[in-house]
């Protein structure tokens, strides 16, 4: 497995050289945390072993929610959290997309074109739910941002994993949508879906006083498809959550000025490799760095974090137990005493390196820690 922070390591200055121009602080800062995540230069933790006392000083990850070599409890925990909100209902994953015309403005103005895009596709959603005949009512639904292609170009989407069931507040009724007699389900048509989500989001922007492109399609793409439990596509979601947009066993070749990287093809399902010099592999990690701040993952409906009495009683109701499905969750790694093999406990955190490294010139220029 070749890392993230060896690559940084390699190519920084020519990365530096080529892209400084379209660098903002939220690169830097990601940049100088990956390039010391794990290493002699991050802050140490002591650990003691539970059985033979032998204490040694390992390494802190960096923590920061881009870094592929970290997070991966983060990611955990949020997947154990959406897990236990999980509903006896058919689950859908929708995925709202940006046309490429507006990739620019969206670069440009990420906080605000970022949010509009994830409102509205909520947005979208609970006005077909509360106008679909069956049901009638709020739905829930948890949205992630995703920023990147799986070849990692810039593309910016979000995804709804969301029931299709909804709560009536006025009626006091939970109401689910039948099974249709196509495979897989049906919720909303995804034609119509695309055409109100354009409505509203054109309308967003310009609310927002951005200018719309001179030219956009007429049609807009909008997926929309059945993944029964809805376990599977949490999981998915989850993957990339907190752990960047790509996987360091992903990273297949560091050499001769070139950085190879291996992805699934969406369409083929097949393991391809894309090429690329070590600067423009360094670009396409952390053009998809988000603002600090902005929350990629956000609950809406009755799934929202202010709801918990609401899922609480539709469990008692429905007599739902989604404990049951928590298997999926793998519990943190120990940390293992070389000696004879016990857990060690952690004693003491954020002990100062010896070895402090070298920070880039542009975050000691700008103040930044």
């Amino acid at each position: 497995m070749i890392r993230l922070a060896t690559v940084i390591d390699t190519f920084e200055a020519d990365f530096l050289a080529q892209y400084r121009d379209q660098l903002t602080p939220d690169h830097y800062r990601a940049l100088a945390a990956m390039k010391h995540c794990r290493t002699q230069a991050s802050p140490m933790m002591q650990v003691k072993c539970t059985a033979c006392e032998h204490q040694k000083l390992v390494p802190h990850s960096c923590g920061h929610r881009h870094c592929p070599h970290c997070q991966h409890h983060e990611s955990q925990q949020w997947l154990e959290r959406q897990l236990k909100k999980q509903v006896p209902a058919e689950y859908f994953l929708l995925t709202f997309t940006l046309p490429a015309e507006f990739r620019t403005l969206a670069w440009a103005h990420q906080n605000v074109v970022y949010d509009l895009l994830m409102s509205c596709s909520w947005e979208t959603v609970r006005t077909f739910s509360q106008n679909d005949k069956p049901l009638q009512g709020t739905p829930g639904a948890t949205a992630v941002l995703h920023t990147n292609t799986r070849r990692l170009d810039y593309h910016p989407h979000v995804h709804l994993v969301m029931p299709a069931a909804v709560v009536d507040g006025k009626q006091k009724q939970w109401r689910t949508k039948p099974r249709g007699k196509a495979k897989g389900g049906y919720l909303f048509n995804h034609k119509a879906l695309a055409k109100v989500f354009r409505a509203k989001i054109l309308a967003a922007i310009e609310t927002a006083g951005l200018t719309l492109p001179a030219r956009y399609p007429q049609e807009w793409v909008v997926d929309c498809k059945s993944v029964g439990s809805g376990e599977s596509a949490l999981i998915y979601l989850g993957r990339y959550l907190y752990r960047g947009v790509i996987q360091e066993n992903d990273i297949v070749a560091c050499a001769n000025g070139q950085v190879s990287f291996r992805y699934r093809n969406a369409k083929t399902t097949r393991r391809e490799r894309r090429t690329v010099s070590g600067a423009q592999f360094l670009w396409l990690v952390l053009q998809h760095v988000l603002p600090k701040g902005f929350r990629r993952a956000r609950n809406f409906g009755f799934l929202h974090p202010n709801c918990k009495h609401v899922i609480a009683l539709l469990h008692v109701l429905l007599k739902c137990v989604p404990g049951q499905t928590l298997a999926w969750v793998k519990q943190r790694a120990p940390i293992l005493c070389t000696c004879c093999g016990a857990v060690m406990a952690i004693v003491r955190t954020r002990i100062p390196s010896p070895f402090t490294g070298q920070l880039p010139i542009s975050i000691a220029a700008e103040g930044n820690p």
